[in-house]
Formats: C-alpha cells, structure tokens, sequence
C-alpha cells in the first residue's frame, strides 16, 4: 500500500524559508512523478511543483517560478519542496502527490497523496 508522508511545514516569517520532504513506501518510487499541490484558505487545489521519475524535468506554477525548488532523491525515496522569500499567501496545506505520468499541473484518479503539512507565513 502506498504511503506518503509529508514533514517540515511550521510557521515562518515572510521572507523566510522552509523545506518540505514527503517520504515514500509500497511503491517502486522511481517509476512515478512526483508532485507538490497545495490548499490555500478560500481557494481550490493548486499545483505547485512536478519533478519527473529521475529528476531530469521539473514544473512550477508561476506563483513559485523563482522561489520555490522541486528536487528528489531516489535512494531514499524522499522528494523535497525547498521554499524560498516565502511569502503570507503561500500559507496553505501542501500535499505530495506519486503520479503515474510527468503531466505539469494535472491530477488523476490513480494519483497517490500524502495527509500534507500545515505551512502558514506571517507578516
């Protein structure tokens, strides 16, 4: 059974960094994409970051272009989130997602999450 387990949300102030990890088991973890979603008060599920099966090709939506960094390490079955100049409306719940396809942005019924991780940016 897959598990997903994301760690290192907390509170920060804004300019301020955190890196996230989500750590994975029952899975061939090198087989799947692996992306960052995330649950904004007052708004629906947004993508954030996508790193392909071997970290060769990475997306970010433009609210993280520059700032935010999608990484993985196979061996350890670990992808990371590191975020930078973090900002209050990045305040939300972030969620790791094990996607069957490298599809920037997008989400599918055979997606895989994790519970997520409270990140909240103060002023």
């Amino acid at each position: 059974q897959v598990q997903l387990v994301e760690s290192g949300g907390g509170l920060v102030q804004a300019g301020g960094s955190l890196r996230l990890s989500c750590a994975a088991s029952g899975l061939t973890f090198s087989t799947y994409a692996m992306g960052w979603f995330r649950q904004t008060p007052g708004n629906e599920r947004e993508f954030v970051a996508v790193v392909s099966r071997r970290g060769g090709l990475t997306s970010y939506a433009d609210s993280a272009k520059g700032r935010f960094t999608i990484s993985r390490d196979n061996a350890k079955n670990t992808v990371y989130l590191q975020m930078n100049s973090l900002r209050p409306e990045d305040t939300g719940d972030y969620y790791c997602a094990a996607q069957l396809r490298y599809a920037p942005g997008r989400v599918y019924e055979d997606d895989s999450w994790g519970q997520g991780t409270r990140v909240t940016v103060s002023s």
